[in-house]
């Protein structure tokens, strides 16, 4: 018997988009044992920083938002390192450096002339310790702007290893970690407010905004889709439900998000840990070819939507195989 659209967006979804529980399992398993390797390399070695465990393996990227869909890719974590005394300074042309006492003896190795600490030295640090691990002897370990890349033999994923430290309150009560910024210095950043912002929008419109997100991103990463880039897409969504409810049904929430992203993509879109600014730096070119597929997708789902109405689930498949391409299943 065929069945219907409804149906069938929950099984694409779940089947297709969705990322798999058992390798979902795995990959966390191989991450936890990932952490626990790199918390042992300073017991191997008196020049390897210390690591401050308590803020430890801190998640962040689409993988802990809960927004990562199929393939999985790669999954990003922190390594919080301990300041040992350290101190940031914002400069004048907006760079952050780290500045390192002489009782630091692990860090210093690691400065600069100016005694500031050089992101690039610890990143080339921690992967020439990475290299040593026995089981990873035949990965590829590279150093990527502010990560080190790990690429497995045995798994799809990749790792990219975040170095930070967790700084001290500022006068409004707030931390931030401090990772490398790809020129041997540091920036800020705060995936803790991604997460809580991404979960708290979730509960509040019971926990169905994120298979939406994740639906959305299936769209988006299509080829005839202008790549935005997945950060601003989640924003431009989380930033619609922040004001709007889903619909009664997939096909209408849909349909209500891709006419929102149409008009959304040419506004600013501020960052919510309100350290980027905004995040909408695409040309007028992109927003435009991008405002184009979200309108074609809009009035695709407005034809589901219609051919529904009329009985006609074969035909509201062909629409949503036009938004999704050849993964979303046929009629029948």
């Amino acid at each position: 018997m065929a069945k219907n659209i409804y149906t069938t967006l929950k099984e694409f979804s779940k089947n297709k988009v969705d990322l798999d529980p058992t390798r979902l399992e795995t990959a966390r398993s191989s991450r936890d044992w990932l952490v626990t390797k790199i918390e042992n390399f300073e017991n191997n070695d008196v020049f390897f920083p210390h690591i401050y465990k308590n803020e430890n393996n801190v998640q962040m990227g689409s993988f802990a938002r809960r927004t990562k869909i199929r393939p999985l890719d790669d999954i990003d974590f922190l390594v919080v390192f301990t300041g040992n005394g350290g101190h940031y300074n914002n400069n004048y042309n907006g760079e952050i450096t780290i500045s390192i006492p002489e009782t630091a003896s692990r860090l210093k190795r690691l400065t600069n002339d100016d005694s500031t600490l050089n992101s690039i030295k610890l990143l080339n640090k921690l992967k020439s310790f990475l290299s040593n691990i026995p089981q990873y002897s035949g990965a590829d370990i590279k150093r990527n702007q502010e990560a080190i890349t790990l690429k497995l033999n045995s798994y799809d994923w990749n790792f990219d290893i975040v170095p930070a430290f967790i700084t001290a309150p500022d006068n409004f009560e707030r931390t931030y970690y401090l990772i490398p910024d790809g020129n041997g210095k540091w920036k800020k950043t705060d995936p803790r407010i991604d997460a809580k912002r991404a979960t708290s929008i979730n509960q509040q419109h019971n926990g169905e905004v994120l298979r939406i997100i994740r639906l959305v991103k299936a769209w988006h990463s299509r080829t005839v889709v202008p790549d935005i880039g997945s950060y601003l897409l989640e924003n431009l969504i989380l930033n619609y439900f922040e004001s709007n409810w889903p619909a009664t049904s997939d096909q209408s929430t849909l349909a209500n998000v891709f006419h929102s992203l149409s008009q959304s993509i040419y506004r600013s879109c501020q960052d919510p840990k309100g350290i980027q600014g905004d995040l909408n730096s695409l040309s007028y070119e992109t927003k435009s070819r991008f405002s184009e597929a979200a309108s074609k997708a809009y009035l695709c789902a407005l034809n589901a939507i219609d051919f529904v109405a009329a009985s006609d689930h074969e035909a509201a498949h062909a629409e949503w195989q036009t938004v999704f391409g050849g993964d979303f299943p046929e009629y029948g």
